[in-house]
Protein backbone atom coordinates (compact mmCIF):
# COMPACT_ATOMS: atom_id res chain seq x y z
CA UNK A 1 0.00 0.00 0.00
CA UNK A 2 1.20 3.64 -0.78
CA UNK A 3 1.86 5.55 2.35
CA UNK A 4 -0.48 8.53 2.35
CA UNK A 5 1.00 11.84 0.61
CA UNK A 6 0.56 14.90 3.55
CA UNK A 7 1.18 18.81 3.66
CA UNK A 8 2.79 19.68 7.04
CA UNK A 9 2.88 23.61 7.30
CA UNK A 10 6.35 24.61 8.93
CA UNK A 11 5.49 24.82 12.56
CA UNK A 12 4.84 21.03 12.79
CA UNK A 13 7.84 19.93 10.69
CA UNK A 14 9.97 22.36 12.72
CA UNK A 15 8.49 21.02 15.91
CA UNK A 16 9.28 17.23 14.77
CA UNK A 17 13.00 18.21 13.71
CA UNK A 18 13.80 20.56 17.10
CA UNK A 19 12.32 18.95 19.61
CA UNK A 20 12.78 15.08 20.08
CA UNK A 21 10.35 14.98 22.87
CA UNK A 22 7.70 17.06 21.91
CA UNK A 23 4.15 16.47 21.39
CA UNK A 24 4.89 16.21 17.19
CA UNK A 25 8.16 14.40 17.54
CA UNK A 26 6.33 11.38 16.47
CA UNK A 27 6.55 12.27 12.91
CA UNK A 28 9.97 12.76 11.87
CA UNK A 29 10.14 8.81 13.06
CA UNK A 30 6.67 8.10 10.76
CA UNK A 31 8.07 9.97 7.69
CA UNK A 32 11.26 8.45 8.28
CA UNK A 33 9.69 5.29 8.95
CA UNK A 34 7.55 5.57 5.65
CA UNK A 35 4.53 5.91 7.29
CA UNK A 36 3.28 8.61 5.16
CA UNK A 37 5.56 11.11 2.73
CA UNK A 38 5.39 14.95 3.56
CA UNK A 39 4.58 17.01 0.51
CA UNK A 40 6.71 20.19 -0.25
CA UNK A 41 7.04 22.97 -2.67
CA UNK A 42 9.44 25.51 -3.12
CA UNK A 43 8.03 27.98 -1.70
CA UNK A 44 7.07 25.80 2.12
CA UNK A 45 11.15 24.81 1.91
CA UNK A 46 11.96 28.39 1.14
CA UNK A 47 9.63 29.11 4.22
CA UNK A 48 11.18 26.30 6.66
CA UNK A 49 14.98 27.34 5.52
CA UNK A 50 13.68 30.96 6.67
CA UNK A 51 12.35 29.78 9.93
CA UNK A 52 15.01 27.12 10.83
CA UNK A 53 17.32 30.81 10.68
CA UNK A 54 15.63 32.76 13.02
CA UNK A 55 17.75 33.52 15.72
CA UNK A 56 15.80 32.03 18.72
CA UNK A 57 16.96 28.94 18.04
CA UNK A 58 20.17 29.70 17.62
CA UNK A 59 21.21 27.41 15.12
CA UNK A 60 24.52 27.36 13.32
CA UNK A 61 24.18 26.92 9.29
CA UNK A 62 25.76 23.41 10.02
CA UNK A 63 22.81 22.86 12.10
CA UNK A 64 20.28 23.89 10.17
CA UNK A 65 21.77 21.60 7.36
CA UNK A 66 21.15 18.71 9.72
CA UNK A 67 17.99 19.35 10.43
CA UNK A 68 16.91 19.62 6.45
CA UNK A 69 18.90 16.45 6.19
CA UNK A 70 16.17 14.87 8.44
CA UNK A 71 13.22 16.09 6.57
CA UNK A 72 14.15 16.71 2.78
CA UNK A 73 15.26 13.40 1.56
CA UNK A 74 11.43 11.77 2.73
CA UNK A 75 9.51 14.52 1.16
CA UNK A 76 7.92 14.71 -2.54
CA UNK A 77 8.46 17.77 -4.02
CA UNK A 78 5.66 19.71 -6.51
CA UNK A 79 5.79 22.08 -8.39
CA UNK A 80 2.40 24.74 -7.42
CA UNK A 81 3.20 27.24 -10.52
CA UNK A 82 0.07 29.16 -9.46
CA UNK A 83 -2.98 29.27 -6.62
CA UNK A 84 -6.30 26.87 -7.91
CA UNK A 85 -9.06 29.37 -8.06
CA UNK A 86 -10.69 26.46 -5.90
CA UNK A 87 -8.63 27.88 -3.14
CA UNK A 88 -10.49 29.22 0.17
CA UNK A 89 -9.79 32.41 1.38
CA UNK A 90 -7.76 32.49 4.91
CA UNK A 91 -6.54 35.31 6.72
CA UNK A 92 -2.95 35.13 6.49
CA UNK A 93 -1.70 35.02 3.11
CA UNK A 94 1.22 33.19 3.94
CA UNK A 95 -0.81 30.09 4.94
CA UNK A 96 -2.30 30.03 1.14
CA UNK A 97 0.81 28.06 -0.17
CA UNK A 98 -0.01 25.17 2.35
CA UNK A 99 -3.75 25.22 1.09
CA UNK A 100 -2.53 25.67 -2.58
CA UNK A 101 0.39 22.54 -2.16
CA UNK A 102 -2.41 20.91 -0.75
CA UNK A 103 -4.43 20.77 -3.54
CA UNK A 104 -2.14 20.82 -6.79
CA UNK A 105 -0.71 17.82 -5.45
CA UNK A 106 -4.06 16.28 -4.08
CA UNK A 107 -2.58 15.43 -0.97
CA UNK A 108 -4.87 13.07 1.65
CA UNK A 109 -4.09 15.36 4.60
CA UNK A 110 -2.95 18.96 5.17
CA UNK A 111 -1.74 18.81 9.20
CA UNK A 112 -1.50 22.04 11.09
CA UNK A 113 -1.94 23.66 14.12
CA UNK A 114 -2.73 27.17 12.50
CA UNK A 115 -6.22 28.39 13.40
CA UNK A 116 -6.96 29.94 10.33
CA UNK A 117 -5.84 26.39 8.18
CA UNK A 118 -7.90 24.78 10.39
CA UNK A 119 -10.80 26.81 9.78
CA UNK A 120 -11.13 25.45 5.84
CA UNK A 121 -11.98 21.82 7.59
CA UNK A 122 -14.50 21.27 5.06
CA UNK A 123 -13.49 23.03 2.08
CA UNK A 124 -10.39 21.98 0.83
CA UNK A 125 -11.51 19.60 -2.09
CA UNK A 126 -11.42 16.31 -0.06
CA UNK A 127 -8.23 17.09 1.74
CA UNK A 128 -8.32 16.25 5.10
CA UNK A 129 -7.70 19.13 7.21
CA UNK A 130 -6.70 17.73 10.85
CA UNK A 131 -4.50 18.82 14.11
CA UNK A 132 -1.09 16.78 14.87
CA UNK A 133 -3.01 14.54 17.52
CA UNK A 134 -6.07 14.19 14.94
CA UNK A 135 -3.39 12.87 12.32
CA UNK A 136 -1.88 10.87 14.71
CA UNK A 137 -5.19 8.96 15.33
CA UNK A 138 -5.64 9.06 11.70
CA UNK A 139 -2.31 7.29 10.71
CA UNK A 140 -2.92 4.63 13.49
CA UNK A 141 -6.22 3.99 12.03
CA UNK A 142 -7.09 3.33 8.36
CA UNK A 143 -5.40 6.64 7.24
CA UNK A 144 -7.71 6.38 4.09
CA UNK A 145 -7.19 9.16 1.91
CA UNK A 146 -10.62 10.61 0.42
CA UNK A 147 -8.49 11.97 -2.98
CA UNK A 148 -7.28 9.06 -5.38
Amino acid sequence: MTPPRVVLDTNCVVSALLFRHGRVAWMRRAWQGGRFTPLASRATVMELIHVLAYPKFGLSSDDREALLSNYLPWVETVSVSRFPHSLPTVDDPDDRMFLALALVARACALVTGDSDLLAVKNRLGGVEVMTPAEFADWLDGAGQCAIR
